[in-house]
């Protein structure tokens, strides 16, 4: 796998399920690059000032200008304060002498104010005492457009910056039919100025002293130039007061609670991201589709595996949104559950990369499983495309079963790195756990043909343990023929057997099993997976310590918790935010 270096820049970030906007510059606010999902083309469709964009290099895609009384500033030339409001809307403040400057950068979301868009709010108080002219001006270019999965391909064709007749600058390709397009307006009157690919769209406001006011300008996004500027008229008809308003009060209604401010930063973070960056609505067919991220600075791009989306990402929305789970648990049934477990996919259900993992057939019928008891909604398994899952999966199952022993084989784990022995510790602690599902959920006489799950738990005691040894261990792989691995794989660690019901975590042999894994591994996915283990209140403290990507999980990390490679990992903060949520409020530990 492919382990991608971090930006140079600590980028603030923000978007909705249609929009990503994963750079914005933390020094002057500018935007470099613009993000959308496309279906056709199965990958990530990105805008961006220019090709170096992840690291701040070349002009912006969107750049906040200010002139006072003539005088152009630079917001780079003083120091800019960020916050995040509702731990998602990167918003700053900025002194340029007596004149203050807020910028508000945010993706509506909502109910009723749902949009393929974004809008950028420039706030100026004047705290002078005479009246003051205030020019604020968004400039930009569109010098880079690309397509990516997991590496980035530059768009052939030229790129096209134009005025429409309406007075929005819109941002396309020269060839037809292109794939996506953006507009560029004000929500008043402006000046607009095109030169190439370059542009400007500037407001004038009068400003007396100690009185501020706003200007707003929004970008809209379209399957083509005239879907851009309807959206962007939507978006200017109803205001970008209505719409934050409705974006900051369906953002509180994801938020979770524990009793810590700490922990609860902690969560938050990374659910939103999550819930954002994981999830996207293709701008060619608007339908949900789970991704491992669209943060540009990850390997695995815009490609997703069972496991991840099931068991990574599906939990962390369902703490937040339980009619988005169950229709992103569909999306996975109708796209992904035709062949269970057999590698990774392109967002549309395509095979990527062929490679069984047993735990991608057993996380249908965990997720279901999870799903009822969260939401209390039994019925959908009465769904064709759920049904069907739970009877592939019941297939599948049977057919990796030793003909002599109850354990399954797998050919690579959760990570898709081939498996160091054909029985793993952790795949079979997963399909235990979805036999007993498919034993309650199948009809009488299928239910009937499903492994007796016990079988497979005291098996798994029995083969994995060290015969006759009263001090055993549990080996992560074995072969069946005396070949056994005993180093803990990151990627399916033991510590997760509490959680599919294998041993319970004060188990003697679980906390025998555990205590041999190093503490100060690299994987951040093993760091998680020990909250449920016996340190899981130093792992919490940790955690919540813990800088990672600017908050957001990383494949990779420090023993400090610093990220060092895969950030912005979507998937993966989900699988932080649930576990987190999951050790506080079910295990009862404390930070």
């Amino acid at each position: 796998m492919t382990h991608t270096p971090l930006p140079n820049v600590p980028w603030q970030l923000t978007g909705n399920h249609w929009l990503a906007l994963p750079c914005i510059h933390p020094a002057d606010g500018a935007v470099h690059v613009v993000g959308v999902l496309h279906r056709g083309a199965r990958a990530a469709l990105e805008f961006a000032g220019g090709p170096d964009f992840i690291n701040g290099s070349g002009p912006a895609l969107l750049r906040p200008a200010i002139e006072i009384d003539g005088v152009i500033h630079d917001l780079s030339a003083g120091t800019m304060a960020w916050e995040r409001a509702a731990a998602w809307l990167p918003t700053f403040t900025c002194s340029l002498g007596d004149v203050v400057v807020r910028g508000t950068i945010f993706a509506p979301y909502g109910r009723d104010v749902d949009v393929a868009g974004a809008v950028y709010v420039i706030g100026v108080e004047n705290r002078g005492t005479e009246e003051r002219t205030i020019r604020v001006r968004m400039e930009g270019a569109l010098g880079h457009r690309q397509l990516r999965v997991r590496s980035a391909r530059a768009a052939e064709d030229a790129s096209r910056v134009s005025r429409s007749a309406k007075g929005l600058v819109l941002l396309e390709g020269s060839a037809q039919p292109g794939l996506g397009a953006l507009a560029v307006g004000s929500d008043g009157s402006a000046d607009i100025s095109i030169n190439g690919v370059r542009f400007a769209i500037a407001r004038s406001l009068t400003v007396a002293a100690g009185e501020s006011t706003q200007a707003a300008f929004y970008l809209a996004a379209g399957p083509e130039r005239d879907g851009a500027e309807a959206t962007a008229a939507v978006m200017e008809r109803r205001g970008w007061r209505a719409l934050l308003t409705g974006t900051r009060d369906a953002l509180r209604q994801l938020e979770q609670s524990t009793g810590s401010d700490a922990v609860d930063r902690l969560i938050n973070r990374n659910l939103v991201f999550t819930y954002f960056y994981a999830v996207g609505r293709a701008l060619d067919d608007a339908h949900y589709y789970l991704v491992r991220t669209r943060a540009p600075w990850h390997g695995l791009g815009i490609t997703v595996r069972d496991w991840d989306a099931l068991m990574w990402t599906l939990p962390a929305v369902l703490l937040a949104d339980d009619a988005l789970g169950r229709e992103l648990l569909l999306r996975m049934c109708e796209l992904h559950a035709y062949a269970p477990g057999r590698g990774v996919h392109y967002l549309d259900g395509t095979l990527f990369e062929p490679g069984f993992a047993l735990e991608g057939v057993a996380a249908y019928p965990i997720a279901v499983d999870r799903y009822i008891r969260d939401t209390g909604d039994a019925g959908i398994v009465d769904e064709p495309a759920v049904a069907d899952a739970l009877y592939l999966a019941s297939d599948d199952l049977r057919d990796r079963r030793d003909g002599r022993v109850p354990l399954y084989s797998t050919d690579v784990t959760p990570a898709g790195t081939p498996a160091a022995l054909p029985f793993t510790l952790h795949a079979n602690a997963a399909a235990a756990m979805a036999l007993d599902i498919l034993r309650r959920t199948l009809d009488e006489e299928a239910a009937r043909e499903v492994e007796d799950p016990a079988a497979v738990r005291a098996a798994i005691k029995r083969h994995f343990a060290a015969d006759r040894d009263p001090k055993a261990r549990l080996a992560s792989a074995i072969d069946l023929t005396g070949k056994r691995a005993e180093n803990d794989d990151p990627a399916a660690s033991a510590l997760w057997l509490p959680l599919y019901e294998a041993m319970d975590r004060h188990e003697s042999l679980y906390r025998r099993t555990v205590k041999a894994i190093p503490a100060d591994t690299e994987s951040l996915v093993q760091r998680i997976a020990q909250l449920l283990g016996p340190e899981s209140a130093r792992v919490l403290e940790w955690l919540r310590r813990a800088p990672l990507d600017g908050g957001l999980a990383a494949e990779l990390v420090t023993e400090a918790g610093v990220a060092v490679a895969n950030g912005g990992d979507a998937s993966l903060s989900g699988l932080l935010a649930a576990t987190a949520w999951h050790a506080v409020h079910v295990l009862g530990v404390s930070a």
